[in-house]
């Protein structure tokens, strides 16, 4: 009996839900500049009375590249809270790798230690969907049978099926 593969099971896509809320929480505030001054000024705060530092000065371009993540971060939640698919917990493992990457690199060239937080949170997500994320050999991330089952020809079944009933 074949079980399927820890990334196939409902448990893995529960994770990939539960890092796209998660997402939806910590960035939605990132998405307008009203709300990003909001969230610049409380997380500025916080890190000054942890003795963490202060976070530069809100600036135009600041405020656009930080409006830019906001948006399409929780575009991306929105898809995997509403089609939570293996394919995105992968892909969302890989950008988690990327994004803790830049943070590990701002933190190393004197950003505010107030970064500290999410880059872990970050990297926790990142490992934890990657490290339970499996090839399946039978399905590909769409739910497609793959070659292995189609003869080995990188045809999807249907398409084998198809040639086949097509005159010679």
């Amino acid at each position: 009996m074949n079980r399927p593969s820890a990334s196939a099971r409902p448990a893995y896509l529960r994770v990939v839900r539960a890092s796209a809320w998660y997402d939806l929480a910590v960035t939605s505030g990132f998405a307008t500049p009203w709300t990003y001054t909001l969230v610049h000024d409380a997380l500025s705060s916080l890190g000054d009375s942890l003795g963490w530092g202060l976070l530069p000065a809100l600036d135009p371009w600041q405020t656009l590249y930080a409006n830019l993540m906001g948006s399409v971060v929780i575009v991306w939640a929105a898809l995997r809270i509403v089609r939570p698919l293996r394919l995105h917990g992968l892909l969302d493992g890989i950008a988690r790798v990327l994004f803790s990457s830049w943070m590990g690199y701002a933190l190393a060239h004197g950003a505010p230690r107030i970064l500290w937080p999410f880059l872990a949170v970050e990297a926790v997500w990142g490992v934890v969907q990657l490290a339970l994320w499996r090839p399946d050999g039978h399905t590909d991330p769409a739910g497609h049978r793959s070659a292995v089952v189609s003869g080995g020809r990188g045809l999807p079944a249907r398409s084998v099926r198809r040639r086949a009933a097509e005159p010679r």
